[in-house]
């Protein structure tokens, strides 16, 4: 059976995910539909794309994944379906879909689908739910729509390497309040080799020198840094709130300055 993921802004005190998963229960009795998050902050791309990235590879292959985030069409930006590394995945063409990959995608498909409503402002229960069930019944894509050469790009923030600094910023705060910078994993380690380092932000005071493997290897409290399984770099602090003890929040300036 047919894999659908929800990822959403919708928050939870409201009917929208309840309206939705019962139209894909309508359509496709027994679907398996799991709720990634709908806690995202509304119309806030970089935020999804950040956990979307990090969940889908996780999946089998053939996964369907619904991006419920401003999913309004216009001209600019219209109902797209997109496959890639064996997924699928619907939403707006509204500038996602760059964000959450690193090359072009293997299908674009621009959505032509007549919707069951006169209402234009719930795309996800009247158009994704309808190409969701369509792809989990084995139909072609090709007949969702017509095929697009690119995607809207949107870019992101990318870390800047001056001399001996990498300047980053802060791109996701977890619910524990870990903060997630854009600086990867392979860029640190390409730029700093085996030379002594000093992680800054907001002031000279707040600094790391070195990177720890897991949060117990400091003391209760005591802000660390460390690789995450998402690829980039973490600020934590033991059995702590980091983001609001030190006074880090989305996007503020990360520095890695190479001694």
């Amino acid at each position: 059976m047919a894999i659908i993921t929800l990822t959403s802004d919708w928050g939870l005190k409201d009917h929208y995910t309840g309206a939705v998963k019962g139209a894909i229960l309508r359509l496709l009795p027994g679907a398996q539909i799991v709720d990634i998050s709908h806690d995202i902050p509304a119309f806030d791309l970089n935020q999804a794309a950040f956990i979307i990235r990090n969940f889908y590879p996780n999946f089998p292959d053939g996964t369907i994944h619904i991006l419920a985030i401003n999913t309004e069409a216009a001209v600019e930006t219209p109902h797209t379906l997109v496959f890639h590394r064996g997924h699928y995945f619907i939403g707006a063409d509204n500038g996602i879909f760059s964000l959450l990959f690193d090359e072009k995608p293997e299908k674009i498909i621009e959505l032509d689908i007549i919707q069951d409503s006169d209402y234009f402002t719930f795309s996800t229960r009247d158009v994704f739910v309808k190409v969701a069930c369509h792809i989990a019944g084995g139909q072609p894509i090709e007949q969702l729509g017509f095929p697009k050469e690119n995607i809207l790009q949107r870019i992101a923030f990318q870390p800047v390497i001056q001399g001996d600094l990498i300047k980053g910023k802060v791109i996701y705060i977890d619910s524990y309040e870990n903060v997630f910078t854009n600086i990867t994993e392979t860029l640190f380690k390409s730029a700093v080799k085996n030379r002594k380092f000093a992680i800054t932000f907001r002031s000279p005071n707040y600094r790391i020198t070195e990177i720890s493997k897991s949060y117990k290897d400091v003391s209760l409290g005591e802000m660390l840094a460390l690789f995450s399984t998402s690829g980039y770099i973490e600020i934590a602090m033991r059995e702590g709130m980091a983001s609001s003890l030190l006074g880090l929040k989305m996007d503020q300036m990360v520095t890695v300055e190479i001694l």
